[in-house]
């Protein structure tokens, strides 16, 4: 499989240097999926970018999500007419957009897409992530047909959770593209 058919999908606010996402684009030649906004992420607009960088893609794309770049592939999922050409999707720590308090701060993303993956996918959960219960996780992981991976008490599975290039994450990727 081609690097640049590996689309890393950042949450909000996009991933820091330190964080796995970037370590991986970097070591491995991924290609990140940007933003117009990362500071005001309008669903739409990150949809479309979506859309455009699968279309791009010379052959299926995995797709490697974290926090709201997880419900952007669920919206994203229920609406293209392109789902065929994602060949499966690692899903990690999904942001509750749900909860009362991120409402008014992501407008647009309420409610969470809860349809079925037309792809493999996997979600890792966190058993103590402030931006996602995981019975919450768990929940999405059901209702999407994921995989679901307990990562123990790992945050919000980003750069403050001192991973590094977290291979334990990468094996399960490798698992999805092979």
């Amino acid at each position: 499989m081609h690097p640049a058919s590996v689309l890393i999908l950042p949450g909000w606010h996009n991933s820091s240097p330190a964080h796995w996402q970037s370590r991986w684009e970097a070591a491995h030649g991924y290609t990140r999926v940007q933003q117009h906004d990362w500071e005001r992420p309008l669903r739409g607009d990150w949809l479309m970018q979506l859309e455009e960088a699968v279309l791009a893609c010379s052959e299926p794309a995995v797709l490697v999500a974290h926090s709201l770049g997880c419900v952007q592939v669920a919206a994203w999922s229920a609406h293209t007419q392109n789902a065929a050409r994602v060949k499966a999707a690692l899903l990690v720590a999904p942001g509750d957009v749900e909860r009362e308090a991120m409402r008014p701060l992501l407008p647009s993303w309420s409610p969470i897409e809860r349809g079925r993956l037309p792809f493999r996918s996997i979600l890792v959960a966190s058993r103590d992530d402030i931006h996602c219960t995981y019975d919450k996780a768990a929940s999405l992981a059901h209702d999407w047909g994921a995989e679901l991976v307990d990562h123990g008490n790992a945050g919000h599975i980003n750069a403050d959770s001192n991973l590094g290039d977290w291979p334990q994450g990468h094996a399960l990727l490798q698992r999805l593209m092979h």
